[in-house]
């Protein structure tokens, strides 16, 4: 099957799979507009990236003195302690020899490629390929490479059973409004009925979707009812960058006097832990759930039940599958690039507001 709407880029799976290993710089070998949204994101995150700038005359010639003269400057303007150079659709079609540029710039810290380009068959196949080189510059232990690697695939397969790799075509959704699945929220709670929060994030979106325990647990004081909260917040779990995430909004959520009643999977597992989150959520038998972030990879989901992702083209596959509870939290990832706390989201605030009218 064709898939005819845009995908993730390996290249830029690549870049945010080095990011979590905590890599100083990365240098994207190719032109200079490669990447350019996804490298602003980084940025903020505190990782550097530059650009060898290729231009057509390189393309011709060969890059090799381009990145050389690239990576000098680098080690003199950041003096990193590690520096990863990604290819692009422009150097590996040319066949560029990064190893051996590498070797000629002589840094004096820890260099290593990643041979990626746009053309592989899933993003996730970048991502395979930034842990590989890790592994192999002595980054990552061979057996977290060899986790991640299992878990980039389950992804792969997931999207594809019933994800955005599931159908040739998805048009991006708005979904329902906020205002009307925050409404449920309330009625349920005001009637002294079960409610489920379940946070299955990928990555550094829990910082934006963990928002939903404070609002929801704000209502429940104010309303009454029961609540339960669930979370792939495993702090021992996944590359260095992803367990400090784990680690951060627990903390806060600790501060605020919020306590999951169950943590099951860390933040990138969150392909392969949809059972585990749910049977916990099954033994408290709710009257309502809502499930925030990867939501499809939780196990027979309810018509009734309330979706919140952030992305549009997967809430349009949430409508389309039969779930008109579903809402789009669409700015998210521009907005938790580069945070350490938990970010304000836009149906818990409107949660908030009803509460306080009330």
């Amino acid at each position: 099957m064709k898939i005819i709407h845009p995908r993730p880029n390996p290249i830029i799976a690549a870049m945010y799979t080095l990011r979590d290993m905590n890599v100083d710089v990365v240098v994207i070998h190719g032109p200079a507009g490669c990447g350019f949204m996804a490298s602003r994101s980084l940025e903020q995150a505190g990782v550097r990236i530059v650009t060898t700038a290729l231009s057509e005359t390189d393309l011709i010639f060969g890059g090799s003195e381009e990145l050389i003269k690239t990576l000098k400057e680098v080690d003199e303007r950041f003096n990193p302690k590690t520096v990863a150079v990604i290819g692009t659709c422009a150097s590996m079609i040319i066949g560029e020899d990064m190893k051996s540029s590498i070797k000629r710039a002589g840094l004096n810290c820890t260099v290593f490629p990643v041979e990626v380009h746009g053309c592989m068959a899933n993003n996730t196949e970048g991502a395979i390929k930034a842990l590989e080189a890790g592994r192999d510059a002595g980054i990552i232990s061979p057996e977290e490479t060899e986790r991640q690697i299992n878990l980039m695939k389950a992804a792969t397969e997931m999207e594809k059973k019933r994800g955005l790799a599931s159908k040739p075509y998805m048009k991006p959704s708005v979904g329902a409004t906020k205002l009307n699945v925050c409404k449920k929220i309330c009625d349920a709670l005001s009637q002294d009925k079960k409610v489920a929060v379940v946070l299955n994030a990928k990555k550094e979106l829990a910082y934006r979707f963990a928002d939903m325990f404070l609002a929801v647990d704000e209502a429940r004081k104010k309303l009454g009812g029961e609540v339960f909260f669930v979370a792939n917040l495993d702090t021992e779990k996944g590359l260095p960058r992803i367990r400090g995430y784990a680690k951060n909004i627990l903390a806060q959520l600790e501060d605020e006097g919020v306590l999951l009643n169950s943590n099951t999977g860390g933040l990138d597992e969150y392909a392969l832990i949809g059972d585990d989150l749910k049977l916990p959520v099954e033994s408290f038998n709710p009257d309502l759930t809502v499930i925030m972030g990867i939501c499809h990879a939780y196990p027979d989901i309810k018509e009734d039940d309330i979706l919140i992702t952030d992305q549009p083209r997967q809430l349009s596959n949430y409508i389309n599958s039969g779930f008109p509870n579903s809402v789009g939290e669409i700015s998210s990832h521009s907005l938790v690039m580069g945070t350490d706390t938990i970010i304000p989201l836009e149906t818990a605030d409107t949660l908030r507001e009803l509460v306080r009218e009330n």
